[in-house]
């Protein structure tokens, strides 16, 4: 099985402190994560004065400030990604961010990366799809908040721009913090990968860790979570997301899910053969058998070990002599 690409979303859980970014980024690498992903944007090209908060992140961080005033208390200085990328490649693990505006697109664009990561919000606008397909780099593009048409539409644009089908991995996603597990709706990731003939993977805002898990056992290639340093730090993001010991958890069982899928054949594996003789059944002497008797329903039975006759040829060998001497429970031979 491909390896599952495992993003951790530090996003905007450093609340604006570069310190604490950094911090991040050792505990998603010390998770095993693939990537950390943070969130870059000038907020007030992203928001308008009049943009309401969604009511998650009135019940997080209350509602006396607007939202605008809320996401320029959170965010890093834009000339803070390229240090903060310089020092994930430092400690060897990959940098991602996701601009929200067109500006921050061109201030990712030097840094490298191997994906620009599209966010749910941004599916339906126009001029930054085009703007991100311009610069020819592969797509991770979340679907939160859309039906499959939106999706296919935002796709469209994207290849008109240049991009591959193959370029872009498209994420399932529930906007909500936290989702709900009645809406998280796993199989729709299928439905996306079928219908759109595209590579899938899965956004997650449940809490807990089983859902990105189960994404994984269902064909998910990437999966993108938040983690954050302390559930109890003030910002709309922290209570939906993960404690770097429960990120880890997270990776762990991705990869040992990963292993376990296998390759889709049904075989004998390496560690069940030896107990094949153990648990299976052959054809065995139900009393003492002299040679020549033959063999009927009465001096015969089934019993374990595994390593003589099958008890899968149990009507070939009723009706034949016995070829010697058994004893009660002796493995029965034949010619």
């Amino acid at each position: 099985m491909k390896k599952t690409i495992i993003i951790a979303e530090a996003g905007v859980n450093h609340n604006g402190n570069y310190d604490l970014a950094l911090r991040m980024v050792d505990e998603a690498k010390r998770a095993g994560a693939d990537y950390v992903k943070f969130q870059t944007a000038k907020p007030e090209l992203v928001i308008s004065t009049f943009a309401p908060k969604a009511e998650y992140q009135k019940q997080t961080t209350g509602e006396a400030e607007s939202q605008l005033e809320m996401c320029k208390a959170i965010h890093l200085p834009l000339t803070d990604y390229k240090p903060l990328k310089e020092y994930c490649d430092k400690v060897g693990i990959g940098f991602m961010s996701t601009p929200f505006d067109l500006v921050s697109i061109d201030v990712l664009e030097p840094l490298d990366m191997d994906y620009y990561k599209i966010p749910s919000g941004e599916i339906t606008n126009l001029p930054y799809l085009r703007k991100i397909a311009s610069k020819g780099r592969k797509v991770i593009i979340s679907t939160g908040m859309s039906e499959l048409n939106e999706i296919e539409d935002a796709l469209k644009v994207l290849e008109a721009g240049g991009l591959k089908r193959s370029d872009i991995i498209v994420l399932h996603c529930n906007t909500e913090y936290p989702t709900p597990m009645r809406d998280v709706n796993l199989r729709a990731m299928l439905e996306i990968r079928d219908r759109l003939g595209v590579e899938v993977g899965y956004s997650d805002h449940t809490k807990g860790i089983e859902v990105p898990v189960a994404a994984v056992a269902l064909g998910a290639t990437v999966i993108e979570k938040h983690f954050t340093l302390d559930k109890t730090m003030e910002g709309p993001d922290h209570k939906a997301s993960l404690e770097p010991d429960e990120l880890k958890a997270m990776v762990d069982a991705i990869r040992n899910v990963e292993v376990a899928v296998g390759d889709g054949h049904k075989h004998v594996s390496d560690s069940e053969r030896p107990n094949i003789i153990v648990a299976r059944k052959s054809i065995v002497a139900a009393r003492d058998i002299k040679k020549g008797e033959v063999l009927t329903e009465e001096n015969i039975t089934v019993k374990r070990p595994g390593n003589g006759v099958s008890p899968m040829l149990w009507d070939s060998v009723l009706g034949t002599v016995a070829v010697r001497d058994f004893q009660y429970d002796e493995l029965i031979e034949i010619e």
